[in-house]
């Protein structure tokens, strides 16, 4: 089937200079939505864009997962999350055709309003770049991006089989490369830290693959938060300074503002935080927001209408930025 591009040239340079109260309402994009849960189920394509509809969301940057929860024999049932019992997970590379293929499936008009990224590699694998080269052969102008990459995340780290993924891993330095080459944004999950260490221990990975790789753009999901480091540190201390020092020192970098970034940094006790709001005001082009969503979409247009608060706090045009087109001027043409 042929890929549709998203919009001709002429409109979409319309659509990222009007500001959301030229609209009849605010307008989104969600810039990190799994098509997929954890055990590669999906509410499907008809629900998704009810979903969006209901949200008024046009765009969305969707992938797969690219791990999967083992059911083993000894389990009473299967499980429905990565956490739900201390059965290994393991790398699942069908995501991305399963991807690809509810896709291609969908009328020119839908297709143009979603943006893959490709997510079903093993991110300490020497050959995952081979894996990415493939799909991208496979469907030429489909995918939009790389990710999200899995590496540091708390109990999912513990319960992968096999090397330990981290940003800095020398199979991720290629992936970069050909990221780069192909203009492709890459979303990295890298968590800042552990759960129970409240130094920032896993900066470093995060600073050095950003570093070495100036020509490839970052997405970091969540600002390396998670809501396993809340449950254990309520929040990760000096985040808003270190964003805003690699924000200042690699201009590649952009930040993922999904659910765990909104409490309790974004928002205090529900009221905008000040030094937030001056922060993204001084990079107003390099935040976006996403819901995070796996696999089910009934609380996509909730999810996504939670940053209100937070943006009507910005200028409109800086908002416009954060809830829309900030994700959309990193796709490709």
């Amino acid at each position: 089937m042929t890929i549709t591009r998203r919009f001709p040239a002429t409109l979409l340079a319309l659509t990222l200079a009007t500001p959301w109260s030229a609209w009849a309402d605010r307008v989104y994009s969600d810039a990190q939505l799994h098509y997929v849960n954890f055990v590669q189920e999906t509410d499907g394509m008809d629900a998704l864009f009810r979903a969006m509809d209901e949200g008024n969301i046009h765009d969305v940057a969707i992938m797969g997962l690219g791990v999967a929860k083992k059911w083993e024999e000894s389990a009473p049932k299967a499980p429905r999350y990565y956490m739900g019992d201390e059965a290994p997970v393991y790398y699942y590379s069908a995501t991305d055709a399963l991807l690809a293929d509810a896709i291609l499936e969908r009328p020119a008009a839908q297709q143009a309003r979603l943006h893959p990224f490709i997510a079903g590699f093993n991110p300490t694998d020497m050959n995952a770049v081979n894996h990415i080269r493939l799909m991208l052969d496979m469907h030429p102008g489909l995918w939009k991006g790389i990710g999200e990459i899995l590496t540091r995340h708390d109990d999912l780290t513990a319960l992968t089989k096999g090397e330990t993924a981290r940003a800095n891993h020398p199979a991720l330095m290629k992936v970069y490369e050909l990221a780069a080459a192909e203009n492709l944004p890459v979303i990295l999950h890298s968590n800042i830290t552990s759960k129970r260490e409240r130094a920032p221990i896993y900066l470093e990975e995060l600073v050095e693959a950003v570093g070495k790789n100036p020509d490839t753009t970052f997405i970091w999901a969540h600002a390396g938060t998670s809501a396993e480091i809340h449950r254990y540190q309520e929040r990760v201390s000096g985040l808003h300074d270190i964003v805003s020092t690699l924000l200042a020192e690699h201009d590649n970098l952009y930040i993922d503002l999904s659910w765990t970034v909104l409490e309790p940094y974004l928002l205090d006790e529900g009221e905008p935080d000040e030094e937030w709001v001056a922060l993204v005001k001084a990079y107003p082009g390099r935040f976006m927001i996403g819901s995070d969503l796996v696999g089910r979409f009934d609380s996509l247009a909730s999810t996504i209408r939670s940053f209100d608060a937070f943006l009507n706090a910005l200028p409109e045009d800086v908002a416009d930025g954060v809830a829309r087109t900030n994700m959309l001027a990193l796709l490709p043409e």
